[in-house]
């Protein structure tokens, strides 16, 4: 009897595992976390020594709930052609374990509870919440289909988390947030295109046009392109030292952070390859995160 019921109790846990591994896919953790972390740093950025643990935490869970709820539309949208890509077919409405009702309705709670948290804050950061997950769901992801303009339009939800996390705690748009948003939005280009070049077989498969074409083949000018975004870093990071908004030391040290992302842009410029598309979306998934603590860290 006893051997039953562990047998029983092991089954539970099993499902609840499974259970928990799909709403991870479904919302796409580390994403999420990865999005997440830049809002949060940005408000550490913004707040300095007047840190309030109440906001922060408001910010942290407002801005996880409202990341879930776009990556949950995303997937709901995309469900068709998530099947036909390799990276993407295991994810749960793709694969049939989860339907798109019960994927609505978890969408529209933590939507309405994010924006609460963020409205908490103040009504510009949870305005800008929503335009985020509106322009991501309702405009990015229909429009990947049609257009490589899609990169740009998506390019602004993915740099709003930082300019969230300064307004969370100023509560209104300053020429420090606006650098953080410049700096967020130049390197998704190489950060995507990397990505891209990378996953471009699948894309094309599934009816994806994200990257430019050229007689079937990815248009060798995108390597290009990468490397002028990123060398666009280096003026902007001038800019912001020039009007006081970042000092000497974090000037210095994302200036040689980009130097060093410049570099991996050029080497998949001249070699055009998976190889050097790999180290580029390596340094990518460095330089963000890098660029912000050293901000932090030199405040």
């Amino acid at each position: 009897m006893k051997r039953r019921e562990d047998v029983h109790v092991r089954a539970i846990s099993i499902t609840f595992r499974d259970w928990l591994q799909d709403l991870e896919l479904l919302v796409k953790f580390r994403l999420s976390s990865f999005v997440v972390f830049s809002s949060v740093v940005a408000y550490l950025i913004a707040a300095g020594t007047n840190f309030h643990i109440i906001s922060f935490l408001l910010l942290t869970a407002g801005g996880f709930l409202i990341t879930f709820s776009a990556n949950i539309l995303n997937e709901i949208l995309e469900a068709d052609y998530d099947k036909m890509m390799e990276r993407t077919s295991n994810r749960p409405l793709a694969a049939g374990r989860w339907n798109s009702s019960s994927a609505v309705v978890l969408a529209g709670l933590t939507c309405l509870v994010g924006i609460i948290l963020l409205a908490l804050l103040n009504p510009l950061t949870s305005f800008l919440g929503m335009v985020s997950l509106v322009t991501y769901a309702f405009l990015y992801t229909p429009l990947k289909r049609y257009s490589t303009v899609s990169v740009v339009i998506g390019a602004i939800p993915g740099a709003l988390p930082a300019m969230i996390g300064m307004i969370a705690f100023d509560g209104v748009i300053t020429p420090a947030c606006l650098f953080l948003f410049a700096i967020q939005f130049i390197w998704q280009f190489p950060h995507f295109w990397s990505i891209g070049f990378l996953s471009f077989d699948q894309y094309q498969r599934a009816g994806y046009k994200l990257l430019p074409v050229e007689n079937g083949k990815i248009d060798t000018r995108l390597g290009l392109q990468a490397f002028i975004y990123a060398m666009l870093l280096l003026p902007v990071i001038f800019i912001g030292f020039s009007a006081g908004l970042v000092t000497s030391f974090g000037a210095i040290g994302i200036g040689l952070l980009s130097l060093y992302f410049m570099w991996r842009a050029w080497t998949f410029y001249r070699r055009f390859d998976k190889d050097s598309a790999k180290a580029l979306m390596f340094s990518s998934f460095i330089y963000l995160p890098a660029a912000l603590m050293i901000l932090w860290w030199s405040m």
